[in-house]
């Protein structure tokens, strides 16, 4: 599977934001994503299989407990590809900063109103 397949899943990438935080227990994740998205405890699992299996979480056992972590490389993989394109935004952030800027220098500038 493709890395933006397993992304493309707004289940999986809250999953992924979920374990940025750190590390957690399997059930941690499914409470909050059957909180949040309503699915089964079953659908979570394979959200975590597919996650686990592309790369892009490892789980560890601890006792009866799975512990689920982000693992990075896959994410790398992204940013690598994603790369070409950010000359795009930020082109658009520069000038906005800019603008920002303008904006400040501007207020400070005019004489305050009483």
């Amino acid at each position: 599977m493709h890395a933006f397949d397993v992304l493309g899943d707004p289940v999986r990438r809250r999953i992924l934001e979920v374990l940025a935080d750190g590390e957690l227990s399997s059930g941690e994740v499914t409470g909050v994503i059957q909180r949040e998205f309503g699915i089964s405890q079953p659908a979570v699992s394979q959200h975590l299989r597919v996650l686990r299996d592309n790369g892009f979480a490892r789980v560890r056992a601890e006792g009866t407990r799975r512990l689920y972590t982000v693992e990075p490389g896959p994410l790398q993989e992204v940013d690598l590809w994603l790369d070409r394109f950010r000359g795009f935004w930020n082109q658009r952030l520069d000038a906005l900063a800019t603008e920002l800027a303008r904006g400040r220098r501007g207020r400070r500038s005019t004489p305050e109103e009483a």
